[in-house]
């Protein structure tokens, strides 16, 4: 009997607890339930646009490489539309290339300086610093292009852009300050044709 007793009393507290509790927590499972789906919709959506851009960046890099006469504008208008991502950075050092290809070193180095603005990835941007530096060189701009390899920070790049330095001093006339930046360029292991800069400026 009290056995009996104690169980209707624990079956009527358990009553009297989801009449009063039940509304809360049903409500917080469809909200649990909800957000679970809510960011699974999230994380597919995501998924999907970043599937897209890279079609769309595939799709823009061939129009470049074929030389389709609206490639240009192909990738000036997927720039702009996905301007928030990495993608759009490569696209714009593609579109670069293509015009200084064709000379056309203005559209290039405004390109190159979007991209510089656009990402704060290492591996991108030693690329569009050096790029950009060769462009203010063949304007005659030297000092500018020194200034831009100023800003290569990387490690990796030292050597390369040791190298480059002395090519823009080179261009500039300065052959006893390209000597000395050839010879930083060839401790920190540059270009086999490195040599051959060196041995004609020795002539």
């Amino acid at each position: 009997m009290d056995v009996n007793t104690t169980e209707e009393q624990q079956i009527e507290i358990i009553k009297a607890w989801i009449k009063e509790n039940g509304k809360a927590v049903v409500l917080g499972a469809v909200l649990g339930l909800g957000g679970l789906y809510g960011w699974r919709y999230y994380q597919a959506e995501v998924q999907a646009a970043k599937e897209q851009a890279s079609e769309a960046y595939t799709q823009t890099v061939q129009a470049l490489n074929s030389g389709n006469d609206g490639a240009v504008s192909q990738a000036q208008t997927f720039i702009h539309d996905y301007e928030s991502t990495q993608y759009a950075v490569l696209a714009a050092l593609q579109l670069a290339k293509v015009q200084i290809d064709k000379g056309d070193l203005d559209a290039a180095a405004e390109q190159l300086n979007w991209a510089i603005s656009h990402t704060d990835d290492i591996a991108l941007l030693p690329v569009a610093h050096t790029r950009l530096a060769r462009i203010l060189a063949a304007q005659k701009s030297y000092d500018e292009a020194l200034a831009e390899l100023d800003k290569v920070k990387a490690e990796s790049w030292k050597g390369k852009v040791a190298e480059l330095r002395g090519d823009i001093l080179l261009q500039k006339g300065d052959k006893s300050a390209a000597r000395e930046a050839y010879l930083s360029a060839n401790e920190l292991g540059a270009s086999p044709a490195l040599q051959i800069k060196l041995d004609d400026l020795a002539q």
